[in-house]
């Protein structure tokens, strides 16, 4: 699928559209840097250039991918937000990753509750987050999507946790699906001050 054709999604503070070239230094700069610890890295320039290069051939590959994520108003990227599933995935995932300066803000709530409110209006009855048990943020993130700890689920590598998201049934017009939207909606609030552990 060309990037041009990959559908564009709207939130309250956000678009999200394709990964293009110019999004690249953003990208390496993330994942050639501590903050991929979590995620197979830190990388060097040749490994952030193919993974991101893979990025964009998922989209062709699977059909679905990962979505830019862009501020509303500047355009400013903040990471990434989509549906994962390269070769030796059980199943497909609900994967994000933000940029170290724009953690804290509910960007990766907001994105990845659009992305997974996406698939699910598209077919998909139910999604997974991998993740590494010491990646505390993004374990948070998934419980605060209402994704369970799935043990008898299958890992990637056997050293990662399995984060099993509500089936759409599940979700739809229940408190947590009204509570995401709350949370979101302090986010979005100018005055908001989040207090405590910063939370993606």
């Amino acid at each position: 699928m060309p990037t041009a054709n990959i559908p564009v999604l709207e939130t309250r503070r956000l678009i999200l559209r394709g990964p293009e070239p110019q999004d690249y230094p953003d990208f390496k700069a993330t994942f050639t840097s501590y903050r991929a610890r979590f995620m197979g890295g830190p990388l060097n320039p040749y490994e952030a250039w193919m993974l991101y290069a893979a990025e964009i051939g998922h989209w062709a590959i699977r059909g679905y991918g990962m979505w830019m994520i862009h501020d509303r108003i500047s355009d400013a990227t903040y990471g990434m937000a989509g549906g994962w599933k390269p070769a030796g995935w059980p199943e497909a995932e609900l994967a994000w990753v933000i940029w170290p300066d724009a953690q804290g803000r509910g960007i990766a709530l907001e994105a990845a509750h659009a992305v997974r409110g996406y698939f699910y209006r598209n077919g998909w009855q139910g999604m997974v987050s991998y993740l590494d048990p010491k990646n505390l943020d993004s374990i948070r993130l998934a419980e605060r999507l209402g994704a369970i700890k799935d043990h008898a689920a299958p890992s990637v590598d056997g050293n990662d946790a399995v984060y099993r998201h509500p089936s759409p049934a599940q979700l739809d017009g229940t408190q947590l699906a009204h509570g995401i939207e709350m949370e979101i909606g302090h986010y979005t609030d100018p005055l908001f001050k989040p207090k405590g552990w910063a939370l993606d």
